[in-house]
């Protein structure tokens, strides 16, 4: 029978008898440390925090694009994105999304300088126009009782 000595750094250490000759070299020796599988369980969870990043940014993505906008249109983005966070529906997701990309128009800036204007043109003409005359005294024979 051969004898199967250990590769790597500890060499001349005689491993189990029945072990084959070609053995790969992330199989240790009992007691020693197994980096191969701290190495994968590192590579696991930095894949897993990187997914999840990833995943959180790229839900993101239509809040940061209706950021510039208006208000209204960032916080019905903003809702559509937490309805699809917590439901995972994507048909929200993709709401919010084309919402986020369609420019709103204005209206609300032009209607109240409207009613600003209005309304000092009202109080312009309530200073110049002369008072409204009074009503005459309903007589008290008219009144019946």
């Amino acid at each position: 029978m051969e004898t199967i000595l250990a590769s790597g750094p500890d060499h001349g250490v005689l491993l189990h008898p029945e072990a084959v000759a070609h053995l790969p070299p992330f199989i240790t020796l009992p007691g020693q440390t197994d980096w191969f599988l701290i190495g994968v369980g590192i590579f696991l969870i930095a894949a897993v925090v990187g997914v999840g990043v990833f995943y959180l940014k790229l839900h993101a993505l239509p809040e940061q694009m209706a950021h510039s906008g208006q208000k209204v249109q960032f916080e019905i983005v903003a809702v559509l994105a937490l309805i699809a966070l917590f439901t995972h529906n994507h048909a929200f997701w993709i709401a919010g999304l084309l919402l986020a990309m369609i420019p709103i128009p204005d209206f609300t800036t032009p209607l109240s300088s409207m009613a600003e204007s209005l309304g000092l043109m009202a109080r312009r003409k309530a200073r110049s126009a002369p008072p409204p005359p009074e009503p005459d005294p309903v007589p008290a024979s008219t009144i019946e009782s």
